[in-house]
């Protein structure tokens, strides 16, 4: 139950700067009696002007943020002071308190709850999206509903003379349909939250198997790759091995072997060739030396006879001894030379014969044995890259394996699919919400709108109004008396006004079984425009009989000083100096 305690005002339209409040705890009927001390007092009769449909504007302000009526929110400030607005409202509901303020000039609004003051947010002019939305949530009504089963205006339009998709919005609500409606713009939002993440979902789904494609493309081409190093590979290894099989013909060992031999009779030869030569030196030397020594021998002899050798002359003793002498002294060192010659010619003769008879020349591959020390080095090098060749890791294996484990993602469409099962009952259960021809929507509409037919009817006979009205499935309005379809507009003044009685409090009473009760009801003139004396008394016993037995605190804003003799409590509304101030003992908190 929403319970509405107290409100207090300041600077508020036609209140100053001395704060007013209202007591909403006093029980049944509150009669609202205006008297206004600037044109005279009761004593004239003058009690038009004195700010009582204040108090509900300044309701309407603290709960919604804008009043009863369409007055600018600037304007609802007083215009003597012109600054220093504040609302302030107190209720509770379901044993919590709830605490508005709300102003104007500067603005303000707080928001508390068990006097815990509420965080604001997306603050703007003194007013706060999230919160209204809070405070909406916690009433359960919008403002155009409240107008019509909280606060009764002669201003507010009444409920028949609306256009038709205006009353179908208020109907709606009241009988629950707007629920629906809210409840089925939930599920739009949950609906378009499931799409998005199908689309996703698809477009993740598309996305892993234009990628899988990519990444078997790349296999496929890794595969070739692979293939043609494989080919390669063995490639290179057959030649490597063809190169070592032809170089593994050639004894090496045997050709380092014939290139030792090929030195030695190399080297014999060179020496042969030196001593030959030498000998044929020597032979001539010695043959010079022989016939040297035969030579001067014979001079020697001839010497024998005295004779000159040279021209066959004998020779004088003296000159013969000269030549003697000079003759031995020759034959001596051509005797020695032709020693020294025969001597070297044993001595080469013996070399030679050392030397011996030469084989035939060695036959070699290479032309030297750095060559045949070189083809040993190629053996070994080959027989090298051949081994690193055949144990080359195959570098493609391992990444197309890594690949095909981890690279291509499984594609399922369990998510798509429950997504989608999710999309159809979502659908199904949005047209449930929505379809006028739905069986949710009529059964809401069917059993409610029997009960709102049956509080309408008992209102309107106790009211005393002939007429008999009617909602239809269709949600619209028949008026009828003795068989007559008739228009709103039909009716007379009072019978509008019992009318719009009649269907505020069929509202609220559907309104209280659906939602939650709420104590406080506003009348505001109703009963004193166009209404006789008969519909005023039946008027005044519904509201005493509604205030009694259903505890409610209903204020009858009036103009009817008569009254008061009927009401539990009376307020007075004084207009003095331009102010209006609030008769009453609550307590106001400055």
């Amino acid at each position: 139950m929403i319970k509405i305690k107290s409100l207090t005002v300041k600077n508020f339209m036609s209140v100053g700067n001395t704060t007013q409040g209202v007591d909403f705890n006093k029980q049944q009927l509150t009669l609202v009696l205006g008297e206004n001390l600037d044109q005279g007092g009761d004593d004239s009769g003058s009690r038009n002007g004195t700010g009582k449909t204040t108090i509900i504007n300044a309701l309407s302000y603290a709960l919604y943020g804008q009043a009863l009526t369409n007055i600018r929110r600037d304007n609802l400030v007083n215009k003597t002071n012109n600054k220093g607005m504040l609302v302030t409202l107190e209720f509770d509901k379901d044993g919590k308190q709830y605490h508005i303020e709300r102003g104007r000039k500067p603005n303000t609004l707080k928001f508390k709850i068990d006097n815990k003051e509420q965080e604001l947010t997306d603050e703007s002019q003194g007013d706060s999206r999230k919160t209204q939305l809070d405070i909406n949530n916690l009433l359960g009504m919008s403002h155009d509903m409240f107008k019509h089963i909280v606060a009764l205006n002669t201003y507010t339009e009444p409920f028949l003379a609306l256009k038709n998709n205006d009353q179908r919005a208020i109907i709606e609500q009241l009988l629950g349909i707007t629920l629906l409606s809210e409840k089925a713009e939930l599920l739009r939002e949950q609906i378009r939250i499931n799409r998005d993440k199908l689309t996703e979902e698809n477009a993740r789904i598309t996305a892993v198997k234009d990628s899988n494609e990519k990444i078997k493309e790349n296999i496929e081409r890794l595969h070739s790759r692979r293939k043609a190093w494989i080919a390669q590979n063995k490639q290179d290894c057959e030649k490597l091995a063809k190169a070592i099989k032809e170089l593994e013909q050639l004894d090496i060992d045997q050709e380092l072997e014939d290139h030792e031999k090929l030195e030695k009779w190399t080297e014999n030869s060179k020496h042969l060739t030196n001593l030959t030569k030498e000998k044929a030196t020597v032979e001539r030397a010695l043959e010079q030396a022989d016939n040297n020594v035969n030579k001067l021998g014979k001079d020697l002899d001839d010497l024998e006879t005295a004779k000159c050798y040279a021209c066959g002359q004998d020779l004088h003793d003296d000159k013969l001894e000269e030549m003697k002498d000079k003759l031995q002294k020759d034959y001596g060192d051509a005797h020695i030379y032709q020693t020294s010659m025969a001597e070297k010619m044993q001595k080469v003769e013996k070399l030679i014969e050392d030397i011996g008879d030469l084989e035939a020349k060695p036959n070699t591959f290479y032309e030297t044995a750095k060559e045949a020390y070189q083809h040993r080095g190629n053996v070994e090098s080959l027989t090298n890259s051949l081994r690193e060749k055949t144990d080359e890791l195959d570098p493609y294996q391992e990444q197309i394996k890594d690949l095909e484990d981890t690279a291509i993602q499984e594609v399922t469409w369990d998510t798509v699919n429950d997504l989608n099962s999710t999309k159809e009952h979502q659908d199904f259960l949005y047209k449930l919400l929505t379809n006028k021809d739905s069986f949710i929507r009529k059964k809401i509409i069917d059993q409610n709108l029997a009960y709102l037919n049956n509080r309408l009817t008992y209102y309107l006979d106790k009211l005393g109004l002939p007429h008999t009205v009617v909602f239809k499935n269709d949600l619209s309005v028949e008026i009828t008396q003795l068989g007559q379809d008739l228009d709103f507009d039909n009716l007379s003044r009072g019978e509008r006004n019992r009318l719009i009685l009649g269907m505020s409090w069929s509202f609220r009473d559907v309104w209280e079984s659906l939602y939650q009760n709420i104590n406080l009801l506003f009348i505001d003139e109703l009963v004193d425009s166009g209404m006789d004396a008969n519909g005023v008394e039946n008027s005044m016993s519904i509201l005493k009989k509604m205030g009694r037995e259903r505890q409610k605190n209903i204020y009858l804003i009036s103009h009817k000083e008569e009254l008061a003799s009927r009401v539990t409590n009376v307020l007075k509304v004084i207009k003095e100096n331009g102010f209006t101030s609030y008769d009453n003992d609550v307590e106001i908190m400055q």
